[in-house]
Parts: structure tokens; sequence; C-alpha cells
């Protein structure tokens, strides 16, 4: 490799972490209250779409896969997110329905992991949800088979096209498409501290409600 083809140095992404303390003290009895609170910080700190969660799945054969989903829903019974059942990670959670979501809330040094199993939600949950998503939404749900590889752009928007002339007003909802809940069985809180000494607390299913434990960062 000669200079001209040499990555570019990571020396100067170096960065410091500092944050208020995430004391075990000063934390929620249960993590998805925890959870809401911290998200509620985001969005007052003006993050942009703080609902952007990383989903990481895997196959039957631990082939892992991860991407951007958005966080549509969230209560004491898990996380929703809405996607093609045909799409990568639909094929993945059909196969082994679990997978982790990770909130990467960098501009104020925190980043919440959730671990669990994942369910499909009813198909009336998911109706409800489609019916509220714009026109251009609805329709991109049916023309886009998520993961499958198109030949051309034009195809793409050629498809569009024909089923916005099937469907001039709203269509119905697709067999192929809606939502899955993440039920968690742990969940972290990263806090960034000084000299990588950074604040995690974890929170861990048990049969008898959730234990709280600190991970050496």
């Amino acid at each position: 490799m000669d200079a001209t083809s040499r990555p570019p140095s990571l020396a100067g992404l170096r960065r410091t972490y500092e944050g208020e303390p995430l004391l075990e003290t000063g934390v929620a009895a249960d993590p998805v209250t925890q959870f809401s609170l911290w998200f509620q910080e985001a969005l007052d700190a003006g993050l942009p779409e703080p609902n952007a969660m990383v989903l990481a799945t895997a196959s039957a054969g631990g082939r892992p896969s991860a991407r951007t989903v958005l966080l549509k829903g969230y209560d004491e019974s898990g996380f929703v997110f809405y996607t093609n059942f045909e799409s990568r990670k639909g094929r993945d959670l059909a196969e082994n329905p679990r997978a982790s979501l990770l909130f990467p809330w960098h501009p104020i040094r925190r980043q919440v992991r959730v671990e669990g199993s994942v369910v499909r939600l009813p198909h009336e949950e998911s109706a409800a949800y489609f019916a509220s998503r714009p026109y251009g939404s609805q329709i991109g749900a049916w023309a886009s088979r998520q993961s499958a590889v198109v030949r051309s752009r034009e195809e793409l928007d050629a498809r569009y096209e024909d089923l916005a002339a099937r469907w001039p007003e709203e269509p119905p909802v697709p067999d192929f498409w809606g939502g899955f809940r993440v039920v968690p069985s742990e969940m972290e809180f990263w806090q960034g501290q000084l000299d990588r000494m950074h604040d995690r607390l974890r929170y861990r299913r048990t049969s008898t409600g959730w234990a709280l434990e600190r991970l050496a960062p």
C-alpha cells in the first residue's frame, strides 16, 4: 500500500466523554421507565431522530446482520417496529426470534442497549398503524420487495407508479408487512465518563422482576 492509498488516520477522532454520574440510587426500578426518562431527555436535547435504533438479528445458522430502523412505540411489553416480513430481518426473525436494539445517542454521551425475544404483532395492530402512515409510505410498502435484488431504479419507480394507479386512495395492508415487538430480557444504560471509566447499568429480567447490576466499562 503506497502513501496515497493509505486509509485516513483515526487519531484525530479521539474524544473525551463527561456526563452526570449514572448511579444505582438515581435510576428507576424498572428499565422501561428509565428508558422513557432518557428518551424524553434525548427529545429535549433536540437529537435528530432519537427513535432511530440499530436492530441486530441473526439467521438460524448464526449469520449476523444489523441495520437502522425506527422505533414506533414502546411500553412495558416491549419495543415496536414495522417491516416487510420477507426482508432479511424478517426472515432472520422467522428463523431465530431474538434481537438486539441499540439507541446511539452520541451528542448526549449516552446509549441504550436492549436484548430479548421477538414476537409478531397481531394483524389488527399492524393494520391500525398502516392506516396512520402517509399515502406515499403505504404505496412504498407494496412497491418494495425489501432486500430483493432490483435491476434498476427505473424498475422500482415503475412498480411504484403502477401500484399508485391501482390504488389512487388508501391501499390495503400487505399480507407480507407488519410489526414486531422486542420483549426485553436485558436492558443496559451507558453513560460516557472521563478516562473511559464509563457508567454501565444493566437491568436483567428474573423470575421475580428486574435485577440491577453494574458492568465494568
